[in-house]
């Protein structure tokens, strides 16, 4: 059981975020895949809290060896990118189930990268960390911007939008985490051979942006009758037939009353659309033993990038 640190000086909230809509267009000559997703961040978090040390440590009760940590890698990259030689005291709380779309992992390494900005006293803007941070995940420059936002190419093209509405989610995790690598590799199989023309008619890209928007105008104006016919996971389709449990907490989240269900992300946790917080409360206790939470997404400010929730 990890004790707290007494008295830190920073203390972070790193938010997760779900993707209303998720093609995968194409792979690219790298080996990426250029995606388009509009994805907003909701109020279930992990914690971060720093505190100065003479030497870089990490202190966390996820069963991880440290060199594979996102949030130990993202403070190492900090100081090479920096030079800095000056050390910090970081501790880890997870609430974000891993391998679960929901980008934990991402979230925990922007927010190092913002919390390490802020105790050693780098003075670096918002666009340099999303240069340092896209190099170690492409789902990390998201977290250091808007709640809402376009993603395009592997991750680090932005369209930040503004959206004062909060809406209500259940999300539910069957504690089955689904490898990213393996899911893109299946969509691939799915798609061969590989070629635009292939993943084009696999995702109908050609309608994603109209798509895309129609999501956002019905959420802005709360226009809920055809969301559900809206949103959309190419993921899906490969994950639910390896996994068919994920299917099946949709398919219950939509018989017990959610506007609308989605995969997040590579899975695996699926989200649920409530128009009613209680009546969200009432079904995630039918989703007993699964991890289930409800909560709200994050509202974003017409032209505002907001960053983690940053205590001092």
């Amino acid at each position: 059981m990890l004790t707290p640190m007494l008295t830190p000086i920073l203390t972070v909230k790193a938010p997760a975020k779900i993707n209303w809509s998720l093609y995968v267009l194409d792979r690219r000559d790298d080996g990426y895949h250029t995606i388009l997703s509009l994805m907003q961040s909701i109020g279930l978090y992990d914690t971060l809290t720093f505190d100065v040390s003479p030497r870089l440590e990490l202190r966390t009760d996820m069963d991880l060896p440290l060199e594979r940590n996102l949030v130990f890698r993202a403070a190492q990259m900090l100081r090479e990118h920096t030079g800095i030689k000056e050390g910090a005291r970081i501790e880890l709380w997870k609430e974000i189930p891993a391998g679960a779309g929901l980008g934990g992992g991402s979230s925990d390494a922007a927010s190092a990268l913002i919390g390490l900005n802020t105790l050693w006293g780098l003075g670096l803007d918002r666009d340099e960390l999303k240069a340092i941070g896209g190099k170690l995940g492409s789902d990390i420059p998201f977290f250091l911007g808007s709640p809402l936002a376009v993603v395009e190419g592997k991750g680090e093209i932005l369209k930040p939008l503004p959206l004062e509405v909060s809406y209500t989610l259940l999300i539910v995790h069957p504690s089955l985490p689904v490898s990213t690598a393996w899911a893109y590799g299946a969509l691939d199989a799915a798609a061969s051979p590989r070629s635009r023309d292939s993943f084009r008619e696999l995702t109908k890209a050609d309608d994603s942006v109209d798509n895309i928007k129609f999501i956002y105008e019905a959420l802005a104006t709360g226009s809920l009758l055809h969301l559900k016919s809206l949103v959309h996971n190419d993921f899906e389709k490969v994950v639910f037939r390896e996994y068919p449990v994920i299917g099946a907490l949709k398919s219950r989240m939509l018989e017990q009353g959610a506007v609308l269900a989605l995969m997040s992300g590579s899975g695996s946790a699926v989200f649920g659309l409530f128009e009613d917080r209680k009546r969200a409360l009432s079904v995630s206790r039918s989703f007993s033993p699964f991890f289930s939470r409800v909560v709200e997404t994050l509202p974003a400010s017409p032209g505002g990038e907001v960053s983690p929730v940053l205590r001092q």
